[in-house]
């Protein structure tokens, strides 16, 4: 088998059951030399590898350094322990007042849906989380949508994980309606990277619940390359944007994978030419694990300037970081 003859089954669910977690699995259907990559077992041992097909099927065989087979390949670089990068970068076990609720900044808060993702990305901030504290029955998101609606300055929700979508579209109708019923309430956004690594997850008991309140829906994608961006994406993108729901992309700025100015224009390009506005450039969080992804605040602000002499304003996205104890993501230029 190899990626030009997956054979890819339309329901989500089993795609998500059966997403690749064997490195020699992977490397095989890439015809790829292990010798080649610095591969890690132990660093697949503390995060594992998780890869969907469809996603595989994106990347290019043959080739070690195609920039979605980076962003998911364990690294022996991701053993090695480098001061200031830590478990918690974000300083988040601060911000859970309630289980299920990391509440940061003013007027919103995150919930976490799910501990569950599609894929298992190497730079993830969250890659160190304690979900098992934070895994809650339906009974008691009781105490999460109590703790909403105590605070009446809130008016957003943001569904967050894990990613969220891996959760079952009942228990999602449910905790947007019971959401919807709290008056302060405006906006749901939900922050995924399901639908980009399996477009069919857009289907239509999604797109019925996401759209049945009173609620603004905005779907906030994550996608780092113009590559991950295929036909059957555009097209899952599209029934969410002929729904209604206002779809932007966040993207992490990444060593080796995204860090041209031409690779992000090309990206800022093609979400576009799908309905999708460019949101985020973040520089990478320092989680323990994802320091060689990382690079100098400096650096970044070279590659933007370079971002801003190619696209138009309306498609370049703000530069940003975010630091622990600040009341909103920081703008770097």
């Amino acid at each position: 088998m190899d990626t030009h003859t997956i054979s890819i089954t339309p329901d989500w669910k089993q795609q998500l059951s059966q997403a690749v977690s064997s490195i020699d699995q992977l490397l095989s259907l890439l015809k790829l030399n292990p010798d080649q990559l610095g591969i890690s077992h132990s660093a697949a041992a503390q995060f594992a590898l998780k890869v969907p097909y469809s996603f595989i099927a994106r990347m290019r065989p043959g080739d070690p350094r195609d920039p979605l087979l980076l962003q998911v390949l364990p690294l022996a670089a991701e053993m090695v322990e480098t001061q200031g990068y830590n478990h918690d970068p974000l300083h988040e076990s601060q911000h859970n007042p309630v289980a299920g609720i990391v509440h940061k900044y003013a007027n919103r808060l995150l919930l976490i849906i799910s501990p569950v993702c599609a894929i298992n990305c190497r730079y993830c901030f969250r890659r160190h989380f304690p979900y098992a504290e934070n895994r809650q029955s339906k009974e008691q998101w009781q105490s999460a949508l109590d703790y909403i609606r105590n605070d009446t300055t809130i008016n957003e929700v943001i569904f967050s994980g894990g990613d969220p979508l891996t959760a079952n579209d009942q228990f999602l109708a449910w905790l947007c309606e019971q959401i919807a019923d709290i008056a302060h309430i405006k906006r749901l956004r939900i922050h995924t990277r399901l639908p980009v690594v399996i477009p069919a997850r857009i289907d239509q008991r999604f797109l019925h619940w996401a759209t049945a309140t009173r609620l603004k829906t905005i779907v906030v994608l994550h996608i780092n390359h113009a590559n991950e961006i295929d036909a059957e994406l555009a097209t899952a993108i599209r029934k969410m944007v002929d729904a209604g729901i206002q779809v932007f992309n966040q993207t992490v700025l990444l060593r080796g994978i995204n860090d041209s100015a031409t690779i992000l224009a090309q990206l800022s390009e093609a979400l576009f030419d799908c309905g999708v506005v460019p949101y985020y450039l973040h520089l990478c969080d320092p989680v323990a694990g994802a320091q060689h992804f990382d690079f100098e605040e400096d650096i970044a602000r070279h590659i933007y300037a370079q971002l801003q002499a190619l696209l138009p304003g309306f498609l370049l996205p703000k530069l940003v970081r975010e630091i622990p104890g600040k009341k909103s993501k920081s703008l770097i230029i």
